[in-house]
This record gives structure tokens, sequence and C-alpha cells, in this order.
């Protein structure tokens, strides 16, 4: 269910099957019914949507917002294969209603567009560069104590690094989790201070970290950090069957809580 307020949506799908629309009401508004509708543009929930279907399978819907109820994506099915991919933006005031977690986590937003309400605080670039490097493992006692100790364990592709203010904000790319005490998304965003000796994370590479959850006292962030003590190596295959051991010593991974703000 994509909520109602929503704006900038995409959704697109790569497969034979066809993408289908329904209201807050239940009812179909694209396709449906084994009824296809020609590409163009559509009146939907208050706001303009625009149907793109190609020769060779790829559709999309697209929808500035903000809309006026809740929307349902269907599929029409011919084939197992589903390539479907979503994004949409909501007011702050919504986000956690629907999500549970802090805006503050809300995945980055890739189109030129602003979102339909930013966030309150204000915010400001500098050029401060990190000069530090990843620490280096300090042997097996080391490893098992951060795996037991710390909220995260995973392997994570930097995808980009953004200064804020004082601090430094690292959006990744969740490839693999080992263990963690509260779920995490696809993409996560780590938050480090600009100050702090911490372990170096280049963009385009891939690490195994080892991080704290934190929640400040007012309950307005919720945040993984990267800190000085943090474990963070470079991934190679070989971490893989050197944790393996860890999962039965520091207890099911599976037992977790939900990541809420």
């Amino acid at each position: 269910m994509i909520p109602a307020g929503a704006t900038h949506i995409r959704v697109t799908d790569n497969s034979r099957n066809y993408l289908a629309l329904q209201n807050g009401r239940s009812q179909f508004v694209i396709n449906g019914n084994w009824k296809i509708n020609v590409p163009g543009e559509y009146n939907v929930a208050g706001t303009k949507l625009l149907y793109r279907r190609s020769a060779d399978t790829w559709e999309s819907f697209e929808v500035p917002g903000p809309t006026q109820e809740d929307l349902h994506i269907m599929v029409l099915s011919t084939d197992k294969s589903s390539g479907i991919e979503y994004e949409y933006w909501l007011p702050p005031d919504r986000y956690a209603l629907y999500h549970g977690r802090s805006q503050l986590r809300q995945p980055h937003h890739t189109s030129n567009h602003l979102p339909f309400e930013l966030p309150t605080t204000t915010t400001t670039t500098t050029t401060t560069t990190t000069t530090t490097t990843t620490q280096p493992v300090r042997g097996k006692g080391e490893r098992q104590r951060q795996y037991c100790q710390k909220d995260f364990v995973f392997r994570a592709k930097v995808l980009e690094k953004v200064y804020h203010g004082e601090e430094t904000r690292f959006d990744v790319q969740i490839i693999h989790t080992y263990r963690n005490r509260y779920r995490l998304e696809h993409r996560e965003f780590l938050w480090a201070p600009n100050k702090c000796d911490c372990p170096f994370l280049q963009e385009g590479h891939q690490y195994l970290l080892m991080l704290r959850r934190h929640i400040n006292y007012e309950r307005t962030l919720n945040r993984i950090l990267l800190e000085e003590d943090s474990y963070a190596q470079p991934y190679r295959a070989r971490e893989d069957s050197l944790l393996r051991p860890l999962e039965e010593l520091c207890g099911n991974r599976d037992s977790r809580t939900p990541f809420r703000g």
C-alpha cells in the first residue's frame, strides 16, 4: 500500500507481468480485471498518473502527488519472475505512522524533485575531510567481543558519503546481515562525527561492519553510529567462515525486534 499524502511515486516492473493499481476503495484504476489500459496520463487519487509501457516488457507508474487516498500496487501475473521496484515520499508527520522509523532514516531521494515537505531542521555542508584509515583487526577475541556486543553485524557497500555540519552521513546498501538486534532495510544511513578517529569508509567499497544503535534522550533521533571503536574491515570472502562460528556463540540472529524511531 502507498498511503494517502504520498508524493514522487515511481513504480517500475521489468517482466512479462502487468502492473495494476487499485484505489482506496479496492477499485482498479489502471489495468485490472484482465483488461489492459493503453499507456498515457490518467487522473488517479486527486492527481495525475503517467503510465508507460515499452515493447520490451518494461512498465512504470509515475505520480507527482500528493495523493488524496491510499493506492494499492497489484500485478496481473503471466510470468513467475517479477522485477517490481517502487519508491515514494511521505510528509514527516505521516512517515513514522506507516513506517515506524525516524524520518532521518528514510532512503535518499534520487530524482530531480524535492520531497513534498522537508524536515524542519537546517543543515549545512562543509568540506571537512577525514584522513584516518580503517583500524586493523585486533585478533579473534576482538572480533568475537564486537560481534556479541554490537547491535548490528552486516556487510554493506558504501554508495555515498555526505558531510552535514559536524557529522558525516554514509548511505550504504545492506548486502548481507549476520546478527542484528533490530530490523534493517536494504538501504541505511550510518552517522559519524567529523572530529573522530573513526574507521575510514571509501565510496564504492564493501565492508564488514559491527555497529551500535543510538537513540537520543528526546527520542527524535534513531541512528546507526560509526564510532572510533567500531569494527569496520574491507570485506573478504574469508570473513564469512570466521563469523559463522560466532552465530551460535552469541545467540540466534533471527531473534530481532523492529528498529523503530
